[in-house]
């Protein structure tokens, strides 16, 4: 892997808004460490992919203490972005159907692992570093639809975590030895056209109350490219002086 003075981690780059924001971060001479179960077509030397699934835990990690912390020591790095992006939908269905082991997996990607990310970042980058951290949000966050509510409860989870990391940054002990230069962002994204919206309109209607809402973005034209909110997000990791903590959705200024 290539060095950079810019070290971004983005997870979910195999499609979708993290394969599209890898290419615009490489771009802009970042270094790329990328996270998802397939490994994206990506050839840039300085791209480096880990191959994992955000529900093995213990997996995940491990890969992470031993392989990308010593990356965040090293005093050429200036900059650190953290962009937890993966996300799985769950089981689109009413809740008296809900299953345990699927509320496991879907709490572990969307909420245990970002969770865990948020904390890596600020445990190992060093205090004169830039950190940018981006928890890729949702509407569904703070807007009910029927069916939902497993994945809802995991982005609201998300969105609450985030301004709880930003409270944490204005705290003793953490504002005495982390780094000095935080800001975290809770982004919604708005509908865009993705593995995961194709997913929701591949759920029965007499199980998903929601499916049709789905299908209406994507038959309206309502579906945005991934390329859009990217852009925003890598704008985001770029910049010099945002709050400490920050809320958008996808084309506000």
């Amino acid at each position: 892997m290539a060095s950079s003075d810019r070290i971004a981690i983005v997870t979910g780059t195999s499609s979708g808004i993290g394969r599209a924001l890898a290419d615009i971060l490489l771009r802009g001479g970042w270094a790329v460490i990328g996270v998802a179960r397939r490994a994206p077509d990506l050839t840039h030397p300085a791209y480096r992919h880990l191959t994992l699934d955000l529900t093995d835990l213990a997996a995940t990690t491990a890969a992470f203490e031993r392989d990308i912390a010593p990356m965040l020591h090293d005093r050429a790095v200036e900059r650190v972005g953290l962009v937890n992006n993966a996300a799985v939908i769950g089981r689109a269905a009413t809740i008296e159907t809900t299953v345990a082991e699927s509320l496991l997996a879907t709490y572990a990607v969307n909420v245990v692992a970002p969770t865990w990310l948020v904390g890596f970042v600020l445990r190992h980058a060093r205090r004169d570093c830039a950190v940018r951290i981006v928890n890729v949000s949702s509407g569904a966050a703070m807007h009910a639809s029927p069916g939902m509510g497993e994945y809802s409860g995991t982005k609201a989870a998300l969105r609450m975590m985030s301004m709880a990391a930003a409270a944490d940054l204005a705290s003793e002990p953490l504002a005495g030895r982390g780094p000095s230069d935080v800001a975290v962002l809770s982004y919604a994204p708005g509908t865009v056209d993705t593995a995961m919206q194709a997913a929701a309109r591949a759920q029965p209607a007499e199980t998903f109350p929601s499916a049709a809402m789905f299908h209406g973005f994507h038959d309206q034209g309502k579906l945005v490219p991934p390329a859009a909110p990217a852009a925003e997000i890598a704008a985001f990791l770029n910049s010099a002086h945002p709050p400490r903590f920050a809320e958008r959705r996808l084309g506000d200024a």
